[in-house]
């Protein structure tokens, strides 16, 4: 009996690791969102963020977890963002420092803007974690909206974030360990 148990236990890993690894979430279109959440630390997030805020295609965007050491005039500088937009419409958050950091980070924004639908840009691998999060902290009533930055990840950075992701889905449904 034990052994048919931890049987079902590995099968249900691998195949949930096979389905996190071969079904990454994919880039969004052209959806109108009122809002940008960019999660520091992958290749190419901030520049998407950056694009979809200049296509007009949200009005504002958070960029959340960002150094203190970070100004707005280096950010501007670094990812190339004019002076006019990054004064208008960019939010850079320096409260966060993992990803559950940046869901509590854009709670709060959210709440202090009243946006209702959000489009989340953070790299393919990581989607899944930190749109967890955000459901984990956001009210019911937000839509939270997909776009994923492609990546080639590793084999390990892979396996590393689907154990992130069983991790923050054992906090949530067992609330004691969060």
């Amino acid at each position: 009996m034990i052994r048919r148990l931890l049987a079902v236990i590995v099968l249900a890993w691998i195949l949930g690791f096979v389905w996190f690894a071969s079904a990454l979430p994919q880039p969004l279109g052209d959806a109108q969102t009122d809002a940008i959440i960019v999660p520091t630390g992958g290749a190419g997030r901030i520049e998407r963020g950056v694009q979809v805020l200049a296509n007009e295609q949200a009005g504002d965007m958070l960029v959340t977890g960002v150094s203190t050491q970070v100004t707005p005039g280096e950010f501007a500088a670094e990812f190339d963002v004019p002076m006019d937009l990054m004064e208008c419409c960019i939010t850079l958050g320096f409260d966060a420092v993992d990803t559950r950091g940046n869901a509590r980070e854009t709670s709060r924004w959210v709440e202090d803007n009243n946006y209702k639908r959000l489009r989340l840009v953070t790299t393919d691998w990581h989607m899944r974690r930190a749109e967890s999060e955000l459901r984990r902290t956001l009210p019911d009533n937000i839509v939270i909206v997909r776009d994923a930055v492609h990546s080639e990840p590793s084999l390990g950075t892979l396996f590393l974030e689907y154990h992130k992701l069983l991790a923050s889905r054992a906090t949530q449904w067992m609330p004691g360990l969060g």
